[in-house]
């Protein structure tokens, strides 16, 4: 698998007519306000540079992918020479195939096959249907989406999309590393002077869902299903009686998912909503629904989204476990987005639980310079009870600079 995806980014005639490609290079720096228990360090500074390229051989087959190199200032990224490809690492790699994937169309039928995007849902800021979509939490505020490899099926007939997706090779969402400012801690870590990973244990076997989605007069809605696993961990933790540390073992769930979501454009503002029953077989996971619903609205120039995402527990299984979707339910969630001309815009973003035990407050302004420049100015706050999932970020408040250059 790993030298077919290799062989689909980098199989391109050099000649090529139909070839194109697009990238960036950027730097980053971050500043925290303060230092936080596990981590005391301040400022961090990283540099990504990517590149996208497309190869169209026949009007009915197209090649795509792209390739990631980064370094950074917080080890946050490894420190190996090898190209990674599965995303398992607990550490960004230094070299990567971010997606490769073959896409074959015929018709109203369409076929990607490799490394790919799969997102699923309606709803802005949070998704519970969007089961095949593991995301790098290291910085957990900021969090990118991972691609997985298998197969994907879309067929469309008039108002109705089908889609198939099998997945045979877990890709677990990237978690933030021990004894660092972004580390969630169990209950159990209290007062411990360290801790010791012992890995991961990953599924096996394959992951498959569906989803049929309708567009009709005044609406559009879906329902999905999905069995595989949950691709955010539960951890183990374990004492150890000789020496003052705790042992950690990452462990994923079995996970079964029947979800539904929809959207109606009023005169004022589209409707959305979404919601996902999440059922596991295991003895330490919980079972859940998860559900949100939104009001959206563009003026303009201005756009609004806002609404609140709850959920209800079912079945109360989980001692400890990283869940940020379930981290931003019982809260209000809101974004406004305001393009100031062409070259600038600016952006706020809010998650504020209803108990008011967490909040998270980001702004972003970012402008265009040229052709090719774009700076970015971003900043959050945020506060809480540190018994609360957002609120245990409380030390984790920082200011953001971007630079980046585009071609």
């Amino acid at each position: 698998m790993k030298s077919l995806l290799v062989l689909l980014l980098f199989a391109v005639p050099a000649g090529a007519q139909q070839f194109t490609y697009r990238g960036f290079a950027e730097v980053q720096a971050t500043g925290y306000m303060q230092p936080a228990p596990q981590d005391d360090g301040r400022v961090w500074s990283a540099a990504l540079f990517r590149v996208e390229p497309a190869y169209r051989p026949a009007d009915w087959l197209t090649l795509s992918g792209s390739f990631d190199a980064r370094v950074d200032s917080a080890e946050q990224v490894e420190r190996v020479w090898r190209i990674d490809v599965q995303d398992r690492g607990l550490q960004r790699p230094a070299f990567s195939v971010r997606h490769a994937q073959a896409t074959l169309r015929k018709g109203t039928l369409a076929v990607d096959l490799g490394k790919q995007f799969v997102r699923w849902g309606k709803t802005d800021i949070l998704n519970p249907t969007d089961r095949f979509a593991p995301r790098d939490f290291l910085e957990v505020t900021d969090a990118d989406f991972l691609a997985v490899i298998g197969a994907r099926a879309q067929y469309e007939r008039g108002g109705q999309s089908f889609d198939v997706v099998w997945v045979p090779t877990f890709t677990p969402s990237r978690v933030p590393l021990l004894e660092h400012r972004w580390a969630p801690l169990p209950p159990q870590a209290s007062g411990s002077a360290g801790f010791v990973d012992l890995g991961a244990a990953f599924p096996q076997r394959s992951q498959y869902g569906a989803r049929w989605n309708v567009v009709g007069p005044g609406f559009e809605a879906s329902v999905s299903y999905f069995d595989g696993f949950n691709h955010l961990p539960q951890y183990t933790a374990t004492p150890l009686s000789s020496r003052p540390l705790i042992a950690l073992q990452r462990t994923y769930a079995p996970l079964r998912m029947a979800g539904a979501d929809g959207a109606v454009p009023l005169r004022w503002f589209t409707v959305k909503g979404e919601a996902a029953a999440l059922f596991s077989h295991s003895s330490e996971a919980d079972d859940v629904v998860l559900y949100i619903i939104q009001l959206e609205r563009q003026s303009g120039e201005l756009s609004v989204v806002a609404g609140y995402a709850g959920e209800v527990v079912t079945a109360n299984r989980s001692l400890f476990e990283f869940a940020p979707d379930r981290g931003l339910t019982r809260a209000f969630l809101g974004r406004v987005g305001y393009t100031i001309g062409p070259t600038s815009d600016v952006s706020f973003e809010a998650a504020v639980r209803q108990n008011l035990d967490g909040v998270w407050l980001k702004g972003q302004y970012s402008k265009a310079v040229g052709a090719h420049w774009r700076a970015t100015l971003a900043g959050a706050v945020i506060g809480g009870d540190e018994r609360d999932f957002i609120g245990q970020y409380n030390d984790n408040s920082h200011v953001l600079a971007t630079l980046r250059y585009s071609f």
